[in-house]
């Protein structure tokens, strides 16, 4: 392991002692796949955890993702018709590009720049903090495919 592989996991430790959870292996890995590949659903997680440490149990990455979720080191987005997604992203509030296609996922900042980023003509009296937009079309690796949308 080289000297940066060796400060990003003392950098992911840090965050989950932050946020008041143990560092074990299994964290850490569900940490190290979501830093390689943001935006996958839990079975590719499982798969890269599996490939890191061996025989891993689904439910435990289920479990991590779920308490990862929770301590706010990740985010689950469920973009229509696909699967829940987690990523590392946190703590802004950005959105999403999805591909109609082959469900690619890349981030977009904010529309405006403010929370929520957008202000809806009625609040019906609640108090927004926070927008979800998910835009929609076709990657440029599908466009030079010629797929349709």
């Amino acid at each position: 392991m080289g000297t940066t592989d060796r400060r990003e996991d003392a950098e992911l430790a840090a965050s989950l002692r932050a946020a008041g959870l143990r560092v074990t292996a299994p964290r850490l890995a569900v940490l190290r796949a979501l830093e390689r590949q943001p935006h996958a659903d839990a079975e590719t997680i499982v798969g890269q955890v599996r490939t890191e440490l061996g025989a891993v149990a689904p439910q435990t990455v289920y479990t991590i993702l779920q308490a990862l979720s929770e301590a706010g080191l990740v985010r689950r987005i469920e973009p229509a018709g696909s699967p829940g997604l987690f990523e590392r992203r946190v703590g802004d509030n950005h959105h999403h590009i999805v591909c109609r296609r082959c469900r690619a996922t890349v981030d977009v900042d904010c529309v405006v720049g403010d929370r929520p980023c957008l202000t809806p003509q009625q609040t019906h009296g609640f108090v927004l903090d926070e927008a979800e937009v998910t835009f929609w079309g076709l990657c440029p690796a599908c466009q030079a495919r010629g797929e349709p949308a």
